[in-house]
């Protein structure tokens, strides 16, 4: 009997997964692709990695419902519902004609895509004891790490051979055999309970998220004075903290931010912040150098990132041992110190920089990742009481999409800006020195969380 609970139990978790795989690796799948699509329509790198960042958006919004719509609906239903629009979503995107009906596709794929990973999360948690969901959520790193690093490796050799809109014929593919798979195999976990989503709430939270990326993102085009950058700059931050004031206040809030009352939990999201701002900006930012600076094809700058992307896969479940093992005091800083080696490194990139010397560093940067993305949310959200597990899960997912698109678009900018006020001749070395900048801003930030780990995670705070 408890062997086929335990094999219900995988193949529950087995379907979830692979529905978050799909949709977390589409998130980075046109990092490679992105030089060809900006070159279809003629846009520049500032506009184009837009469908990166709006797709990041989209799902840091969606996350945000995702402690309603988890206790709300059943996990049958909502997984069924939210791969349908993301696979409507990548069929719109295959017929895209312009730069701006591909970025509403891409919105349409985030919006599906911004619930798969905190419903993964969440019946993991709930159907492992906690002594075991280091391990667990190991396992569920491959989907948070390793889909969005393997995606420009796959984007580069698909986009080389039948170009980029045959990623989306990919995803369709596999999202039509996971939604059949789903209605045969998903069972539904835990109960749902009548409850009722705070609109003015969801409202002030997009429009204050949404004003803060814009504003970031603009500062590349127009500068800090413009008031096309200060003005949704201002506007987001005012939404945020009204919002945040909201959510203390009303009997149902769309995010129970009393949560972070818990200083371990407060801490967590710190971090994650850091490491995922140093994930997605080298996601996008690599790939660019390699083609647009470097003049290499899409399949090059995908493979260089292929041995990190393994390293990542296979570090996961381990990492997720090494915590329920050894604490996370550990775990963390060994976490920090590779990525910052590994990111520091990319601070020194010249035009004829070596291609093994990316790939080698990239491999430190994945190393590190494996040591932080999956343990730091094991270890925050099981700081947590039983009632609010879907609220933290909902928290740091929100907080990890603000991350990553804020990272994105702020060391994206930071590149551009610094390439346009390079007096450098050569329009290719302006570039890569922007490109340098950027990395050593990231690296800055990745200090900070090496201070943090060093300091706050103490041998008996396991």
């Amino acid at each position: 009997m408890e062997l086929e609970s335990s094999k219900k139990r995988n193949l529950i978790i087995a379907v979830i997964m692979i529905g978050a795989f799909i949709s977390s690796l589409s998130m980075s799948l046109l990092s490679s692709a992105l030089p060809s699509i900006m070159r279809d329509f003629k846009v520049t790198a500032n506009i184009g990695q837009w469908l990166t960042t709006i797709y990041m958006m989209v799902m840091g919004i969606m996350t945000a419902t995702t402690a309603f719509l988890i206790n709300r609906f059943s996990t049958r239903k909502l997984f069924m519902f939210s791969m349908s629009i993301f696979l409507i979503g990548c069929i719109f995107s295959m017929f895209a004609n312009n730069f701006i009906y591909l970025v509403i596709s891409r919105m349409l794929q985030a919006a599906g895509a911004g619930v798969m990973m905190p419903l993964l999360q969440v019946v993991v948690l709930k159907l492992f004891p906690i002594e075991g969901r280091g391990r667990a959520m190991g396992v569920v790193g491959l989907v948070v790490g390793f889909a969005p690093t393997i995606g420009p490796t796959l984007s580069g050799l698909v986009v080389d051979s039948f170009g980029w809109r045959s990623l989306f014929y990919i995803l369709t593919f596999i999202s039509i055999l996971v939604i059949i798979s789903a209605y045969f195999l998903l069972e539904n976990i835990g109960t749902t309970m009548k409850s009722s989503l705070d609109i003015l709430s969801l409202i002030l939270y997009a429009l204050g998220f949404c004003g803060i990326m814009l504003g970031v993102t603009n500062e590349g085009s127009y500068g800090w004075i413009s008031v096309s950058t200060y003005l949704p700059f201002v506007i987001g931050v005012i939404c945020l903290l009204v919002f945040t004031l909201r959510q203390f206040k009303i009997k149902t809030p769309l995010l129970e931010l009393r949560v972070f009352k818990n200083h371990n939990f407060t801490v967590i999201n710190i971090l994650i912040i850091l490491a995922y701002m140093a994930l997605m900006s080298a996601t996008v930012i690599i790939p660019i150098y390699v083609q647009s600076m470097r003049g290499y094809s899409a399949f090059y700058s995908g493979l260089l990132m292929l041995p990190g992307s393994v390293l990542l896969a296979v570090l996961s479940p381990l990492t997720g041992h090494l915590l329920d093992k050894y604490g996370a005091r550990s775990v963390f800083i060994t976490g920090m110190i590779f990525l910052l080696v590994g990111t520091l490194a990319f601070s020194f990139l010249s035009s004829n920089t070596p291609l093994i010397y990316l790939s080698i560093m990239y491999c430190f940067r994945m190393i590190g990742l494996a040591f932080l993305l999956m343990p730091l949310t094991t270890w925050g959200v099981s700081s947590l009481d039983e009632k609010y597990i879907s609220h933290g899960t909902a928290i740091i997912n929100t907080i990890r999409q603000m991350a990553a698109a804020a990272g994105t678009a702020m060391l994206v900018t930071v590149m551009v800006t610094a390439a346009k006020n390079n007096k450098n001749t050569s329009q290719v070395l302006a570039s890569i020195h922007g490109v340098n900048i950027s990395f050593e801003v990231s690296s800055v930030l990745i200090i900070i969380g090496l201070i943090i780990s060093i300091l706050y995670f103490k041998k008996d705070r396991n």
